[in-house]
């Protein structure tokens, strides 16, 4: 009888989750008056607007990823080697941007760098991007810290110190050359999670008035009908790529940890 509750309510989320995406993706190919097409899919794609918000957006996602890891991935490290005691401080810091607003930490941004600032990052576009960066690499950062720090859970950081430090490596080689390729599984699914939250982020992104795949999508379905539906269809077809992705690393690590 528990089995039988247990497909109920499989089938009940299986509905609710792909009825509206199939009608989502039905839309989008009535473009064309009275047959199924792709024209909304071949317009979009054509649309120089969307080429250049896309490729700025994966260009900041691929920062993004670089700078959460060469922020998370030592700071991780030295917690559980050195700092044990620090790590519930640790925690509630990475966890605070689910908590904060977007929003507020942007406005944050614009009051303490905006151009009668000591530091007026939002007077020039290189500022605003970074400003956009930094916020992208906070959103991040609860998703990013917990994939690396489960990693590191699965090896004895300890003792691989001890034992490369004995071979005479210094920090930066034992961080670069044995602590990242045991844990680089755990950087790639928190990668894959950072990737689907930039190409997806509005808030921050319009707020500082850069060009960003998610304004464009707000700013499409606010004037066109079947584009933004595809647009929909293929950033929820990124976004399932990239959990995708994360899946197969993780069957890839446990099958790696089988054989050895």
């Amino acid at each position: 009888m528990s089995r039988l509750w247990a497909w109920i309510a499989f089938a009940i989320g299986m509905i609710y989750f792909f009825v509206p995406l199939i009608g989502t993706l039905e839309f989008s190919l009535r473009m064309r008056r009275g047959v199924y097409s792709l024209d909304a899919y071949r317009v979009v794609l054509a649309d120089p607007r969307f080429q250049a918000t896309f490729t700025y957006s994966v260009v900041m996602a691929l920062f993004t990823i670089l700078l959460g890891v060469l922020i998370v991935v030592p700071t991780a490290y030295w917690v559980r080697l050195k700092l044990p005691g620090w790590r519930p401080f640790v925690e509630f810091l990475t966890l605070l941007p689910l908590v904060i607003p977007a929003i507020v930490i942007v406005f944050g941004y614009i009051r303490l760098y905006n151009t009668s600032s000591i530091l007026p990052l939002t007077g020039t576009a290189s500022g605003t991007n970074f400003l956009l960066l930094a916020g992208y690499t906070m959103l991040a950062l609860p998703y990013m810290y917990r994939a690396v720090d489960t990693g590191l859970r699965a090896i004895d950081v300890a003792t691989l110190t001890e034992a490369a430090q004995s071979l005479g490596a210094g920090w930066i080689t034992i961080m670069a050359r044995v602590i990242l390729p045991n844990v680089l599984v755990a950087v790639l699914s928190g990668a894959f999670l950072t990737f689907a939250i930039v190409i997806g982020e509005f808030t921050m992104a319009a707020l500082l008035n850069r060009p960003a795949f998610g304004p464009y999508l707000q700013v499409l379905g606010a004037n066109r009908a079947y584009e933004p539906a595809a647009l929909a269809v293929i950033a929820f077809a990124i976004t399932w790529a990239c959990m995708g992705l994360i899946n197969l690393v993780t069957r890839f690590q446990k099958h790696t940890q089988v054989r050895r």
